[in-house]
């Protein structure tokens, strides 16, 4: 299938696509005419990288992990070099690390439209236990 199909049925666009190949991602044949040529397996390919980048994984860690996946939305990482799972642990650490800040933040933002709304609500601290709502101000300074 030429570009143009791909990007239709996987819903990413064609400079995406483009980059994908420049970054080694995805495969492209070229026909007589010079246009790209992909294999329907690419279908499927591209999904995963865009799973893989809305987990938050950079484009040179995918094309580590790539190979290791055989199946759409499975991970079989047999053979992986030392390397590559240190690589995901890194990442998985940093993504904890960011999803904890999302919710920090997350937070600090509702409690801060709870405080504005005027319904001064007790907020549960990292023990577990209840503390006053911040005023505005001290509630957005949190979120930032």
């Amino acid at each position: 299938m030429r570009i143009g199909q791909l990007s239709e049925r996987t819903g990413i666009s064609r400079r995406l696509l483009r980059y994908y190949e420049e970054q080694g991602l995805l495969p492209a044949a070229r026909s007589l005419n010079g246009y790209r040529e992909y294999d329907e397996r690419c279908v499927d390919r591209v999904l995963q990288i865009r799973g893989l980048l809305e987990a938050g994984l950079p484009t040179r860690v995918i094309k580590q992990v790539l190979p290791c996946i055989d199946q759409p939305r499975a991970i079989h990482v047999a053979g992986a070099t030392p390397e590559t799972i240190a690589t995901l642990e890194s990442e998985r650490d940093s993504m904890t690390e960011r999803i904890r800040c999302l919710v920090r933040n997350r937070d600090a933002i509702a409690d801060y439209l709870e405080a504005v709304r005027g319904g001064q609500r007790p907020l549960a601290t990292a023990g577990g236990g209840a503390r006053e709502a911040a005023a505005p101000s001290e509630a957005g300074a949190a979120a930032s």
